[in-house]
């Protein structure tokens, strides 16, 4: 299956693309870390606008999942994480959290528009989560555990719902629902 990755700033192009690939970028695959690292402190806002912080969902796995509307790659895999979120059920909490700069206004259309309102969607429109974790491209999601340490992340659009990613997820969460 090929994957696609919007890159983000420094890397946009053909010649970006070929560096990140070069650098051993796996596209839609899940990367475990090497030496498991605390998550850094972020802040987000809900769809209403309170702020929410990754320290809220301590004692969870959480799925992290960086998109933005005008993503193609993103909106190509999150029916996947709706999908892969009722399977796993409570074992784990996918938190979709919106890069666009123009934050609700365009982001709760777009989830009417496209059936994804069960998707908990929070808002980060300064970028500030991504920068946090450094992330080279959209979509990109890290695994965190349920002590705030981040145990992987996937670069590029993902079929969260594959028997592949299934896999890689049940190694690592505590419980899952059976498939």
């Amino acid at each position: 299956m090929a994957a696609a990755f919007v890159l983000v700033a420094s890397m946009v192009g053909p010649a970006g693309l070929r560096a990140a690939e070069s650098d051993g970028l796996k596209l839609g695959e899940f990367i475990p870390a090497a030496s498991p690292q605390p998550a850094p402190e972020i802040s987000f806002t809900d769809m209403e606008g309170k702020t929410a912080t990754l320290a809220d969902f301590k004692g969870k796995f959480v799925l992290l999942n960086l998109w933005a509307t005008w993503c193609q790659p993103c909106l190509k895999e999150m029916p996947s994480l709706l999908t892969m979120q009722a399977r796993i059920g409570p074992a784990l909490t996918v938190l979709a959290v919106s890069e666009d700069h123009a934050g609700a206004k365009v982001v709760q259309p777009f989830l009417a528009k496209h059936d994804l309102d069960k998707l908990r969607v929070y808002l980060d429109p300064k970028s500030t989560v991504v920068h946090a974790f450094e992330a080279r491209g959209l979509p990109t999601s890290i695994l965190i555990d349920a002590e705030g340490k981040v145990l992987g992340k996937v670069e590029g659009g993902a079929d969260w719902d594959s028997d592949a990613m299934r896999d890689a997820l049940s190694k690592l969460l505590p419980t899952s629902k059976p498939s």
